[in-house]
């Protein structure tokens, strides 16, 4: 059920029963599964595919929304989105839901309302993010892991299977039950291929900002970065940096309970 108006790319393929609602873009080469749902005005990007009872574009799940707010979802080019995945448009009007590009959202997956997934980002199932969220690139969420609305994640980050995450996480670190840091995604990191002066460098970061008793992780952050004591490769400025934007407090080390 195709409605009129719609942009399809070329090449693109629709499955029976699949649902594309008054302008929406498909880019070329997209796939859309049968029973998939596009909602009206969402845009993927070329390559996107969609399994089926995935729906792109739902009404925010919030009390008061108002159905005829003009808002919309954006999917990068080749984004994956299995059986189950729903993501809803904004909440607010000319408002945008964006997913990055070459994103992988696996089965019952959900993100919620003015969300910023960037790219290469993978939702295992059930990973939930609430209202808000914003994830940086090559971040790993595992299964059934729930991140709280406004919270940011950083990039390169893996969060285990099952996690609450109530604050943000600094870049390319690894975090699981209860906001709780457990160091570097070394993996990560190395899959990426970083220096090791770059992952040196990340490690000092993470122990003299939180190890530290001299002062808050935003006050030692905005030190270095003054003076260049440490944080002097690009990764470590990005480490320093997330943490003198975070608004919302960061998850604590695990051997610091």
């Amino acid at each position: 059920m195709i409605a009129e108006g719609v942009e399809l790319g070329a090449d693109v393929e629709v499955g029976p029963h699949a649902i594309i609602e008054e302008g929406a873009r498909i880019g070329r080469a997209c796939q859309l599964a049968s029973y998939a749902i596009v909602r009206a005005n969402s845009v993927l990007g070329e390559g996107v595919k969609l399994d089926s009872f995935a729906v792109v574009g739902g009404e925010p799940q919030m009390a008061g929304f108002d159905p005829i707010t003009r808002s919309h979802v954006e999917i990068g080019n080749g984004t994956i989105l299995r059986e189950g995945v729903t993501v809803h448009r904004s909440k607010d009007e000319q408002g945008v839901t964006r997913v990055g590009a070459h994103c992988f959202l696996m089965g019952q997956s959900h993100i919620g309302h003015d969300c910023r997934v960037e790219d290469h980002v993978t939702l295992a199932n059930h990973a939930l993010l609430a209202g808000h969220v914003s994830i940086g690139t090559h971040t790993f969420v595992g299964g059934g892991a729930a991140i709280h609305q406004f919270c940011r994640i950083g990039e390169g980050v893996m969060i285990g299977g099952n996690t609450s995450i109530m604050s943000d996480i600094p870049p390319f670190t690894l975090v699981a039950r209860y906001n709780r840091l457990y160091g570097l995604n070394l993996v990560g990191l190395r899959r990426r291929d970083y220096s090791r002066e770059e992952i040196r460098d990340l490690k000092d970061c993470l122990f003299r900002i939180f190890q530290s008793q001299a002062g808050s992780p935003h006050k030692l952050a905005k030190m270095a970065l003054e003076n260049g004591e440490f944080g002097q490769t690009a990764p470590g400025r990005r480490f320093l940096e997330f943490i003198i934007e975070s608004k919302r407090g960061y998850a604590r080390p695990a051997n610091r309970e």
